[in-house]
């Protein structure tokens, strides 16, 4: 069978290539030998010095253009046959000069079209044409206007410009050998005695109207067009279908590129070119060309019948021929040839070989090349063997094979003892030996006896019945809810000698145990439950048991019915908009195998906290009822809308809320409600309320009216203030009496109308500032760093609030305390400070007159020494302290006591102790840490700390002796 064949080749002549080398080989056991013709004629590769064999490969030594370019072919042969290969057109790329003549002026006039002729050099192999203009190095660019064919080398100008004027030279370069040539320059004169007017387009390049193109080739249709205004070209499908993506479109259009060909890009296509002045068309068919097609080897017995049918694409229809071992097959006798298809009967020992269909048409040949082997043998059991043991269950069915390899075929007989003979045992064409309804007395040893003219043989099976599988107790279909967990039985009897295997199904897929959170597997031996947990809606479904034995299976199926709380109503509609209610409507969710028994319809707005239920109508909506009207709703609000299902298991999942309604406008319905006030400065009434909430305005432009009389009037003075935030009027008339008695009422309106007025309350004005100071003043110092004060409070009438001002040498730096009591306590003073005092009452309205300043001066500051030389004694549960006195200074208060202060750790409870000795004795529990720190007592105040001192926890029977300097 040939692997790789030669191809046509173009290979490049030039003094460096001096060899060529054609691919050919085969694989075949024994190897195969090789030869090669070129033009029908032998190659002696052993006496011709310019060729040579590389394994199968043809080697050409120093080859030249006319002696070895030609047609070539490979032909491989073993002890099998003979196959020829695909013949191979090789050539030799070459490229000669242009001729030395000069050529002619062409002259043109000004908006023309003109076509330069390149005429290229005799040549073989990939060319590529370019021009150059007035001798510049780098060639003419190509552009909307002018066009180079790779098909012609010719140079096209669409519309001929002065500045065309000049001389082209056409360079032909050979891709293969690299070589480039120039023609003799062509002038081109613009004449300037007339402009060619406008006219349509004139397609000068096109492609060929039929083109072939094979399988994963690549293809490229040149189109370009002639006129003024120069023509814009553009390509389509002429069957309307879009361009296949993968293509390329170059040269502003004039050239389309499909690569990778495919049957699918066949087809006509059309180029289009136009001006303003019109249009023109040029369209081909693009053909697909298979050069593939393939043949299978064959290995057959004698007296077998063989067919090969080989079928090649393409126009026009290929012709056939059929070739063994290399020559032309005859159609004779047992050999049939029609068309593509060869057919061989009754085969035989001589009709092995190889074997070639050859397609050929005007596009050349395609070979396909497949082996012919004719087996003849006795029977033979080595490879296919009669099963040693087959298994089945009593009243089963069971196939015993009889399968050796022999050529020609066998005829088969069965044997048990005796030959077998019984209407429930039937042997088949193929040798096989069917038992049906299979009982207990049918188990024993089989033997299948093969026979054909070249000899016979045997092999031999036993064949073991077993009980079958029964499904005792089955699954039962169930309802469940969710969350619950089932049982669903699977017990069998069997074969004592069996294992029975348990599947469960679900919906058609095993279950896979080892993932599902939900399912086990519970029992063993001949029971195989399933266990669902925590049942879920995905859970409903058919569930099915599969046991399976060495040889049967059983299966029983189950319904289980998961019910649950009903799933989300669906398309919620609002309509029917008022001012208080609207219309509902909603399709009904899945159910989950329980039916809904209610609906329960919920709202927000921006403003409340999450969704409320509101009322309908009607008040309970029934499960078959699928609208219902909410009522009650605020005017001119936003409210969004939900639906929830309710069945006899739960409360479902809430439907998709609606997009925000608005509610429509109405006259305010609700009144300002806290309403109060008083206070104030001097002439002047105060009116507070709590504001109507954004939910209650009912509309836009929502404000408030503020009504008030003197106490015994009949006229309402009236305000109205345009603000919905509004919470405060203040009403200033100096002529108002303090304390006068008003009447107030406060309102609301919006666009749509004014609304009610909240309950009338009667209100102060503002009092008057007090008049009188307090009386009876004094203070006494509490210790270095306060003072406390003592007054007679004034008539409550006149003031609610009472300032201490005081201060040492300028009263403009003067400190200020508001207090509502009779005394003060003034902290944070200086030390043996003489301090002024004064005391003044306040009300809403202002201040009143000060009291007569007086001094009082601070007492003398604690000593800054702390206690020192600090000993302390634990003794079972006692610790006893012992300090030094404290000494005070001339300028420091007198120590008349000490303050021992004691806890546990930093955390715990502070306890203290004052004593007016140096000493202290403590009772404390044992087993814990205390903190112990001690300050002097004096007139001034606690003296400095002696810090904390840490006394370690221990036992009741342990003593320590510590000092503490």
């Amino acid at each position: 069978l040939l692997t790789q064949e030669p191809s046509d080749s173009i290979f490049p002549l030039s003094t460096d290539d001096k060899q060529v080398f054609i691919n050919c080989k085969a694989k075949g056991n024994p190897p195969p030998h090789y030869r090669w013709k070129m033009d029908g004629g032998e190659i002696n590769t052993q006496s011709d010095p310019n060729y040579s064999l590389v394994e199968g490969n043809l080697l050409i030594n120093n080859p030249h253009v006319i002696d070895h370019g030609g047609v070539y072919q490979c032909i491989a042969t073993n002890t099998f046959g003979t196959v020829v290969s695909r013949e191979a057109k090789v050539q030799f790329a070459f490229l000669q000069n242009f001729g030395r003549k000069s050529r002619n002026t062409v002259s043109v006039r000004e908006g023309q079209a003109v076509v330069l002729l390149c005429g290229p050099p005799p040549h073989y192999g990939e060319i590529k044409y370019s021009w150059v203009f007035n001798g510049q190095r780098s060639f003419l660019q190509q552009d909307a206007r002018r066009f180079i064919s790779q098909m012609t080398g010719n140079l096209y100008i669409a519309k001929v410009e002065a500045s065309d004027a000049g001389n082209y030279t056409c360079a032909v370069r050979n891709m293969m050998t690299n070589a480039t040539v120039f023609s003799s320059p062509t002038p081109v004169v613009v004449r300037r005695d007339a402009v060619m007017g406008e006219y349509e387009p004139k397609i000068e390049v096109q492609f060929p109207d039929t083109l072939r193109v094979s399988k994963g080739s690549s293809v490229k249709l040149e189109c370009f067009a002639l006129g003024n205004p120069v023509p814009s070209i553009s390509w389509r499908r002429a069957d309307g279908n879009p361009l296949p993506g993968k293509i390329k479109i170059n040269h502003f259009s004039g050239v389309l590129e499909i690569p990778y060909f495919r049957p699918e890009d066949a087809g006509v296509y059309e180029c289009v070119a136009a001006n303003s002045r019109g249009r023109n068309v040029a369209r081909g068919q693009l053909v697909f060309h298979s050069k593939s097609f393939t043949l299978k080897d064959a290995h057959m017995a004698i007296d077998a019948n063989l067919q090969w049918e080989c079928k090649a694409m393409g126009k026009p229809r290929p012709t056939y021929k059929w070739l063994k071992n290399g020559q032309p097959l005859t159609a004779e006798g047992r050999i049939h040839v029609e068309a593509g298809r060869l057919t061989i009967s009754r085969i035989s020992v001589l009709d092995s070989g190889m074997y070639q269909c050859v397609a050929e048409s005007e596009h050349g040949a395609v070979y396909a090349s497949a082996e012919l082997k004719v087996v003849a043998s006795p029977p033979d059991f080595t490879g296919r063997p009669v099963k040693k043991a087959t298994v089945i269950r009593r009243g089963g069915e069971v196939v015993l094979e009889c399968r050796p390899h022999a050529s020609p075929r066998a005829t088969v007989s069965w044997w048990r003892g005796v030959l077998i003979f019984s209407p429930r045992q039937t042997i088949l064409q193929d040798g096989t030996l069917r038992i049906t309804n299979v009982s207990a007395s049918d188990g024993g040893r089989y033997t299948c006896l093969a026979r054909n003219h070249f000899g016979t043989s045997s092999s031999s099976g036993t064949l073991l019945v077993k009980e079958p599988t029964k499904i005792l107790v089955p699954p039962l279909s169930l309802d469940a809810t969710v969350g619950q967990s089932i049982v669903l039985p699977c017990e069998v009897s069997s074969d004592s000698s069996l294992i029975p295997i348990f599947k469960w199904f679900f919906n058609g897929k095993a279950i896979d145990f080892s993932r599902r959170e939900h399912f086990e597997m519970i029992g063993g031996g001949f029971a195989g439950d399933l266990m669902v947990r925590n049942i879920q809606l995905k859970h409903s479904g058919k569930y099915v048991c599969m046991v399976h034995t060495e040889v049967d299976t059983v299966s029983a199926a189950a319904d289980l019915i998961v019910r649950g709380p009903p799933g989300a109503p669906e398309g919620l509609a609002v309509s029917d908009i008022t001012d208080t209610a609207v219309r509902l409507s909603w399709g009904s969710g899945p159910d989950n195998h329980s039916p809904v028994t209610m609906y329960m319809v919920q709202a927000r707005t921006p403003i409340s906290i999450g969704w409320q239920t509101v009322r309908t109508v009607p008040d309970s909506v029934p499960g078959q009822m699928m609208h219902a009207t909410v009522k009650d709703l605020n005017p001119w609000v936003d409210y969004e809308f939900r639906v929830v299902a309710i069945n006899g298991v739960g409360v479902g999942e809430p439907g998709t809320p609606s997009k925000p309604v608005r509610t429509a406008a109405a006259v305010p319905k609700v009144a300002p409600v806290h309403v109060s006030g008083g206070g104030g400065a001097r002439g002047e009434l105060v009116i507070t309320w709590e504001p109507v909430p954004e939910e209650q305005q009912s509309g836009e432009d929502f404000g408030y009216v503020v009504a008030f009389r003197p106490l015994g009037s009949s006229t309402w003075i009236q305000t109205v203030l345009a603000s919905a935030d509004a919470s405060r009027y203040i009403y200033r008339n100096d002529s108002v009496a303090p304390l006068s008695q008003f009447e107030v009422k406060v309102g609301v309106y919006n666009s749509v109308g004014e609304g009610p007025f909240s309950p009338v309350v009667t209100l102060f004005s503002a009092e008057e500032e007090p008049t009188e100071a307090p009386s009876r003043v004094w203070a006494r110092a509490v210790s270095a760093s306060e003072i406390e004060v003592y007054w007679e409070p004034i008539p409550s009438e006149s003031g609610s609030g009472k300032i201490i001002v005081y201060w040492q040498d300028n009263p403009s730096e003067a400190e200020r305390v508001r207090v509502i009591d009779t005394t003060a306590l003034l902290s944070g003073l200086k030390g043996s400070t003489v301090y002024l005092i004064s005391v003044r009452a306040q009300n809403s309205a202002g201040l009143g007159p000060c009291s007569p300043a007086f001094n009082n001066t601070t007492k003398k500051p604690p000593p800054s020494q702390p206690p020192g030389n600090i000993e302390w004694n634990l003794t079972n549960s006692k610790i006893f302290l012992n300090w030094e006195h404290v000494k005070a200074l001339e300028n420091e208060s007198e120590v008349t006591g000490y303050k021992v202060v004691y806890r546990q750790n930093w955390h715990s409870r502070t306890t203290v102790l004052e004593t007016n000795k140096t000493s202290l004795e403590l009772q404390i529990p044992s087993g814990e840490d205390y903190l112990i720190e001690i300050k002097a007592l004096t007139g001034g105040g606690d003296g400095t700390s002696s810090g904390p001192i840490r006394i370690p926890k221990m036992s009741s029977k342990f003593e320590i002796l510590c000092s503490w300097n």
